[in-house]
């Protein structure tokens, strides 16, 4: 198979495309390549316009993520190797029916020489690409909750799938674990200083006591029964094909415990008065997919609580985000700690979670 590994957008050539191309149909002739847009951030992604001779057959719209061009972004994703992880995720894991992800043009990864990711690009359709700051309404909600618990489903308690993926608990997933608890504490206080009065004062102490007890905090936070999970649900990385939703950005998948994909999504995703009001009916609502996936014997307040801790983890996540800087939209980042901050506050996460596990 020919590389079509390349590190910036002005290699996507029309001998690139051709490369991509022949991966399918080696008859189908490029002409053009356009570059349409280039967003940076984890990854830098760019939205090509391919010109070639068979538009019935294949696309000629295209998405390519290549490894991020913000040095800060790349110094946290360039060592745990997260687009390498999408990009086998995309190639090797064999997913679940109702699971709507973009099609695979073609994505390659090779230790230092880098990676690359090619799919069709969602805006050629009728689907419509999230954006970090979406505040979804409940109906919207209770489908992704859906789709959550079917994918979780699919992988629940199977030492089979574990095993056949194993690289996703491998030396690239425990080299990012032991980065995320190194750098927990000096990122916890920057995020927390550039956030200002997003985050009130009197979280300052729980939020720097888990950052310095973050490795202990994560074992506890993984270890339910395993599943596949998402590990990064906010409304950015979901798309919309005539109402029904899909997931986008893949770099964080692993084995994990379902419901924090649960927590993470309804944290970032819904405005605080609408998940106050509703985020007990839809953890039901997530018990009762499962259910019908064949997953029986939960305890659902059992769940709600270990809902309830994992709301740390997105209240983590997105001030790890506004520390770092480049890796999305300043609104945006501002308006996703808003939301989870509310989270955390109102089901006093951190206090749970030091009461049970640290």
């Amino acid at each position: 198979m020919q590389s079509i590994i390349v590190g910036q957008p002005d290699h996507l050539t029309v001998d690139w495309a051709q490369r991509v191309v022949n991966q399918h149909d080696s008859s189908i002739v490029v002409s053009k390549v356009d570059v349409v847009s280039v967003d940076i951030g984890t990854t830098t992604r760019i939205r090509l316009k391919v010109e070639h001779d068979a538009p019935q057959f294949f696309p000629e719209q295209w998405f390519v993520k290549l490894p991020s061009l913000s040095w800060q972004a790349k110094l946290i994703t360039a060592l745990p190797r997260l687009l390498h992880t999408e990009v086998r995720f995309y190639n090797e894991v064999a997913r679940p029916h109702a699971l709507t992800i973009p099609d695979l043009l073609a994505g390659q990864s090779q230790l230092g020489k880098g990676a690359v990711l090619v799919l069709s690009d969602l805006t050629s359709g009728a689907a419509v690409p999230g954006n970090p700051s979406d505040a979804l309404t409940l109906d919207q909600a209770k489908q992704v909750v859906q789709q959550l618990a079917h994918f979780h489903g699919h992988y629940w308690d199977k030492p089979g799938y574990t095993q056949q993926y194993n690289w996703l608990a491998g030396p690239v997933r425990r080299v990012e674990d032991f980065l995320g608890s190194l750098l927990a504490v000096p990122l916890m206080r920057r995020g927390i200083k550039k956030a200002d009065e997003l985050v009130p004062e009197a979280l300052h102490a729980q939020a720097l006591y888990y950052a310095k007890h973050r490795s202990t905090a994560m074992r506890h936070l993984m270890d339910g029964t395993q599943t596949m999970v998402h590990h990064d649900c906010h409304p950015g990385n979901l798309f919309w094909d005539q109402s029904k939703p899909g997931l986008l950005d893949w770099q964080l998948v692993r084995f994990g415990e379902g419901v924090s994909d649960i927590a993470y999504f309804l944290a970032t995703s819904l405005q605080p008065e609408l998940r106050r009001l509703h985020e007990r009916e839809l953890v039901d609502l997530y018990a009762e997919c499962l259910h019908k996936e064949g997953i029986i014997g939960l305890d659902v307040e059992q769940l709600f609580e270990r809902y309830r801790v994992h709301l740390v983890y997105p209240f983590e996540a997105m001030l790890v985000t506004l520390a770092i800087g480049g890796m999305m939209h300043l609104e945006s980042n501002q308006e996703l700690i808003r939301r989870t901050v509310a989270a955390v506050v109102e089901l006093d996460a951190f206090s749970a979670l030091n009461k049970h596990y640290l």
